[in-house]
């Protein structure tokens, strides 16, 4: 039931404070009609007794206090959904951005959503196939599982993110594969950027995009990464469609969350974020995943920006908490010119042995995997010790680990933005690379599958 008021008895910026009011709900959507008849949208932020502090989506200018009409409509925040959403661009409350026509909804949900059950789950084991060797081939992606992306300021995070979202796909499957694509609080170039490659590549035709700009409301910021979850579940559970959801940037999101709390006076936490930042993550993080009886599933990749690349920062740390795995982004490597500027030492898929081997993947892939991960290592190892001591110290072991770490990073890290490997000549590749290595130093790997893969023999000891 709407109920409407011409109680208003302070605006603060975007923020109205509405007395005498009864039966309001923390959440419920709120509109405000000036006298003009211009109707604006928010939310309410805090109900006390009988006061409620309401946001506004587009700010409170104009607003007056005497003559301010405020209806609470009795309903949470929704988004209309419909098949015909794909292929679409939307802006961050969910209104179209591309100059097509209103979505006619099939049904109508509540952005807030519901929180899977946990005996309802299924837990994650198909592969998929991002194109990129550094995620396929070590770090490898699951479908159901959230693994972000932690890259830093000026890293090129939106490029890795993009091809990401035109390449992916789950092998050995038919089921429709759609991307849900949310970016939050970036610049008009980037959202350009983000739009013209869909729409260059083809990928527009299985995608839906929410885009909310940096001159846009935070409360707007707020709702985008929900719009976008309330979207693929949507296509996931009632459509049956592998989706992948891919945030940028996450640490934009908490920017607008911290302003958002130091406008209603809460009592900051770590950073000035407000204390129940790692709650409200989780809240969008635990939205991926795949539901028992479902053919459709859920794959988030979040991006966060680190401020000084510091990985302890209160958002990437959390993030780690809450998510299986991360993907980082190396300035030393992005220096070097190296694309995508991957580090698979500190980067990790807690899932990744759940989705590779044979039937999925290939017998030899953990295995080798383990192998590239434990010689690039020695490799860096050895690089360290070549600047102390002069290359000519070094052993011709670790001569050959040093020429390896030098390699694996020009060749299976570095690939071009429209280069999309197969996971078949994602390994090939590597065992490529491990024939640099004398064949002692293949601890790692079956002596059957060095037999079988590596094209050529490696004398022992050479």
């Amino acid at each position: 039931m709407v109920k409407e008021y011409r109680t208003v008895q302070d605006v603060a910026g975007p923020l109205l404070l509405v007395g005498g009011v009864s039966g309001v709900k923390y959440e419920e959507l709120v509109e405000v009609e000036l006298p003009g008849g211009d109707v604006r949208r928010g939310k309410v932020l805090e109900v006390n007794e009988d006061t409620a502090l309401v946001q506004l989506f587009e700010g409170a200018t104009g607003v007056s206090v005497d003559s301010a009409r405020v209806r609470f409509l009795g309903k949470g925040l929704e988004l209309g959904l419909s098949r015909d959403m794909l292929g679409r661009v939307f802006n961050g409350l969910g209104g179209p951005k591309d100059d097509g026509p209103p979505i006619i909804p099939e049904v109508k949900r509540d952005v807030a959503g519901a929180p899977i059950n946990p005996w309802a789950r299924n837990y994650p084991n198909e592969f998929i196939q991002t194109g990129i060797s550094a995620i396929d081939g070590l770090n490898t992606l699951v479908r159901g599982q959230k693994l972000p992306i932690f890259s830093g300021f000026g890293l090129p995070h939106a490029e890795l993110v993009a091809q990401i979202a035109r390449q992916a796909k789950v092998r050995g499957t038919e089921e429709e594969f759609a991307v849900v694509f949310a970016a939050m609080g970036i610049t008009f170039e980037e959202a350009e950027y983000f739009i013209a490659d869909f729409r260059r590549t083809g990928a527009i035709d299985r995608a839906v995009l929410f885009v909310n700009l940096a001159s846009d409301p935070a409360i707007e910021r707020i709702a985008t990464p929900r719009m976008a979850l309330t979207a693929a579940e949507y296509l996931a559970f009632d459509l049956e469609m592998h989706v992948l959801v891919i945030l940028t940037d996450l640490t934009n999101y908490c920017e607008a969350l911290r302003e958002i709390s130091a406008a209603r006076k809460e009592v900051p936490g770590r950073r000035g974020y407000p204390g129940y930042l790692y709650t409200d993550l989780s809240t969008i993080y635990e939205r991926a995943g795949r539901i028992k009886g479902k053919k459709g599933s859920i794959t988030q990749i979040p991006v966060v920006s680190m401020p000084d690349d510091d990985k302890t920062h209160p958002i990437p740390d959390l993030t780690g908490y809450i998510t299986e795995g991360q993907i980082i982004l190396d300035r030393a490597l992005h220096r070097k010119g190296i694309y995508p500027p991957v580090n698979v030492l500190p980067s990790l898929s807690r899932l990744r042995d759940k989705g590779i081997g044979e039937g999925k993947t290939r017998e030899d892939h953990a295995n080798l995997a383990n192998q590239l991960f434990a010689a690039y290592a020695r490799g860096k190892e050895a690089q360290e010790l070549a600047v102390i001591l002069g290359e000519g110290a070094l052993s011709p072991e670790d001569k050959a680990f040093f020429k390896f770490a030098e390699v694996f990073e020009n060749r299976y890290v570095r690939q071009a933005q429209d280069e999309n490997r197969t996971i078949d000549e994602t390994l090939a590749l590597g065992w490529e690379l491990l024939e640099i290595l004398p064949k002692s130093e293949l601890k790692r790997v079956k002596p059957e599958q060095i037999d079988r893969y590596m094209k050529k023999t490696v004398a022992a000891g050479e």
